[in-house]
């Protein structure tokens, strides 16, 4: 057990403590000991301070798309057609879109009368700019009432048959000349139709004044 004096000095008026048994001063070896002990101790914490961290997180940010922008469709004008016989306006021009019908036409003139004839009528055929409607009365021998424009084909809605019939065509061009129509749109004149395969300056020339691109 320690013991402990205290010694006043009467020079300076200071009181001091003194142990029987002073500590000891620390070895060197204790020394070296307890710096490894801290170096250890820091290697340490930073290594798991290191490892500890959360991985970055990697942003992946993907485009869109881009998309094509579809070529703008052809814009073509109203039609105006001539309406007679069984309905209820009859002898009168009406104006309708383009690829409007002869129904479209009957109906805008108020519809057949009580009288007339369908099953002469194609209600379903397609109108042309200056054809004339003629719907027949039951008993009256006539053609077929269809739009009468005129001898020309009308390229836009003709069908294979009425592009085989025209001079220098054929099946399989006329074939091609709808396909080509289907996938790119309506010709709008004699130089849209020269970019159908097959169609030349030859064929373009037997082809003038029997076409029509309304």
């Amino acid at each position: 057990m320690w013991g402990i004096r205290i010694i006043f000095d009467p020079t300076s008026f200071a009181i001091k403590f003194m142990t029987d048994n002073p500590l000891p001063e620390p070895s060197p070896r204790n020394t070296i000991v307890a710096f490894i002990i801290v170096v250890v101790a820091l290697v340490g914490g930073i290594t798991l301070l290191l490892t500890s961290r959360p991985q970055p997180v990697q942003i992946t940010i993907n485009p869109p798309v881009p998309t094509a922008t579809p070529a703008p469709t052809s814009t073509f004008a109203p039609i105006t057609v001539y309406v007679t016989g069984a309905v209820q306006k009859p002898d009168q021009t009406i104006t309708l879109p383009y690829r409007s019908r002869v129904q479209d036409a009957i109906t805008a003139a108020g519809g057949t009368t009580a009288q007339a004839d369908l099953e002469k009528v194609n209600l379903a055929d397609y109108l042309h700019d200056g054809d004339q409607i003629d719907v027949p009365l039951k008993g009256q021998t006539v053609d077929l009432a269809t739009p009468s424009g005129g001898v020309v084909v009308h390229i836009n809605t003709a069908t294979a048959e009425e592009l085989d019939a025209l001079p220098g065509v054929g099946p399989t061009l006329a074939a091609d000349i709808i396909a080509y129509r289907d996938a790119n749109g309506m010709f709008k004149s004699m130089s849209d139709l020269d970019k159908v395969s097959g169609v030349g300056p030859s064929l373009m020339e037997q082809l003038q004044g029997l076409l029509a691109f309304d």
